[in-house]
């Protein structure tokens, strides 16, 4: 018999290259606790945004309840994430579609 040789398992190595690959998302939630200005503050400080868009963002936050602040790296959004607990924010983060 000749010798075979077991290949891996190829879709399986793309699906888990498809998952790190993508990007992921930093979600900013609405509470009943920060004020709006406060929210606005965060944001210009920690990202560096304009006043512009930092009042944007949080006028998304207050209105439709949420915001999407930014995409990156699973890293780079988990730090981001933490970053806003530590401002008393409500974030999570979730994987882009």
């Amino acid at each position: 018999m000749v010798g075979m040789t077991v290949m891996p398992d190829i879709f399986e190595e793309i699906s888990e290259q498809v998952l790190h690959d993508k990007k992921w998302r930093l979600i900013v939630w609405n509470d009943p606790v920060n004020l709006m200005s406060y929210v606005s503050y965060v944001f210009r400080s920690h990202f560096g945004f304009t006043a512009e868009k930092a009042e944007k963002l949080m006028m998304q936050v207050h209105y439709d309840g949420f915001s999407v602040i930014l995409n990156g790296s699973r890293e780079k959004i988990e730090g981001h994430v933490q970053a806003m607990h530590g401002y008393g924010l409500n974030a999570t983060m979730s994987q882009e579609a």
